[in-house]
């Protein structure tokens, strides 16, 4: 089996950026992204990247304004380890979008409600440094966790690799989900997906999927799961207000669509959730893994955008765990790993399938089946 390297964690030193007002900037250059600050600019250039320009002007003057708000700016400053793999820049966007969306800060939410990248750099500064004065603690609780964005249109990249293992073995899926936060991506059979004009899931859904697909459509093959689990250090109850308002304020305000299909999935979520249980990942999963194992049932571990956020001891003991029961499999009795996850260098995010046994029924074949916009509105498949 082959597999990229999993990055190590940086535990660089980091240092406060200048500050700097009123002017536009580009994205970060490389020199910039050293310190904790200058990742702010990096994630502005990313925001745009994945199609959100509204977002990159509002990291941008955060970076700009940061000083209006000293504890954030000291927090930020001071970041243990490496702010990119923590999301740093995300979970402080979230922030101002949650503060936005409560109306406390009226310069902030007359941003927000009509979302547009041309406004003059003033009107973003004006609206994220009051922000930063007034609502300071409520960017903070933000800062002090993980992201928790649980996107819904990844679950057309796990429906595509589920489609290809259907095709090759037939077999119904046990899904065990690390990071599964809510578990909305263990519901994907209740959603509707387009995959390049190929149908998978339930037509009447309200939650509608349809990426823009590149390449050859996945073979049309029915989906059968038998049963879903999932695990979270933290997952989240989504009859919370509280929980709701924080899946919905990591959605890029400039979105509606990505809102709406939340929406819809909370209320599916509600009406019948998946089971989701509070442990780490690596613990979970060897229990999981040891269970009996039903003849004629795939199991298959997935779990996207969640590598990064484990801790290096975690992150190689889940690994293992997965790598152990692959090499117990069997042909009756198969395993399938499916990773949605950022490659080493974080250029791109790859959707990879491993499975065990290997077509030659020995050893176990891994094969990277598409390249994937971050929050799912595109795949390149090349499966």
């Amino acid at each position: 089996m082959s597999s990229k390297a999993i990055p190590r964690t940086e535990r660089d030193a980091v240092r406060a950026g200048p500050r700097i007002t009123h002017k536009r900037l580009e994205p970060a250059t490389r020199a910039e992204t050293r310190d904790a600050r200058g990742e702010l600019l990096r994630q502005s250039g990313i925001a745009r990247s994945l199609g959100s320009a509204f977002v990159g002007e509002v990291l941008a003057a955060a970076w700009r304004q940061l000083d209006r708000a000293p504890r954030l700016a000291a927090l930020i400053g001071n970041w243990p380890g490496n702010p990119s793999s923590a999301a740093m820049a995300m979970r402080l966007n979230a922030g101002l979008h949650a503060l936005a969306r409560r109306g406390a800060i009226a310069a902030l939410s007359a941003l927000y409600a009509a979302p547009q990248a041309h406004l003059p750099a003033a009107a973003f500064d004006r609206a994220v440094g009051a922000a930063f004065e007034d609502g300071e603690a409520t960017i903070l609780e933000w800062m002090d966790h993980p992201t928790q964005t649980n996107e819904v249109a990844r679950s057309a990249a796990f429906m595509a690799a589920l489609m290809t293992l259907a095709h090759d073995g037939g077999m119904p899926f046990e899904l065990l989900e690390i990071g599964a936060s809510a578990g909305l991506n263990l519901m994907l059979d209740r959603y509707a997906h387009d995959l390049g004009g190929v149908a998978a899931g339930t037509a009447s859904s309200s939650v509608r999927i349809a990426p823009e697909w590149r390449g050859t459509p996945p073979v049309q093959v029915p989906v059968r799961i038998a049963s879903v689990r999932g695990v979270d250090l933290r997952p989240l109850r989504l009859e919370d207000p509280f929980t709701r308002e924080r899946l919905l304020s990591y959605v890029w305000a400039d979105d509606p669509a990505r809102a709406q299909r939340l929406r819809h999935a909370i209320a599916l979520n509600r009406a019948c959730p998946p089971p989701v249980e509070r442990d780490s990942a690596a613990p979970w999963l060897v229990r999981k893994l040891a269970e009996p194992q039903r003849a004629g049932v795939c199991r298959v571990v997935q779990h996207s955008m969640v590598l990064q956020y484990l801790p290096e001891r975690e992150r190689r003991a889940a690994l293992t765990a997965i790598m152990h029961a692959g090499a117990l499999a069997t042909p009756e009795r198969p395993l399938a790993w499916i990773g949605l996850e950022w490659n080493s260098d974080r250029s791109e995010v790859q959707l990879r399938l491993t499975r065990w046994p290997g077509g030659t029924g020995e050893g176990g074949t891994s094969r990277i089946l598409a390249i994937c916009h971050a929050y799912g509105a595109w795949i390149d498949w090349r499966g």
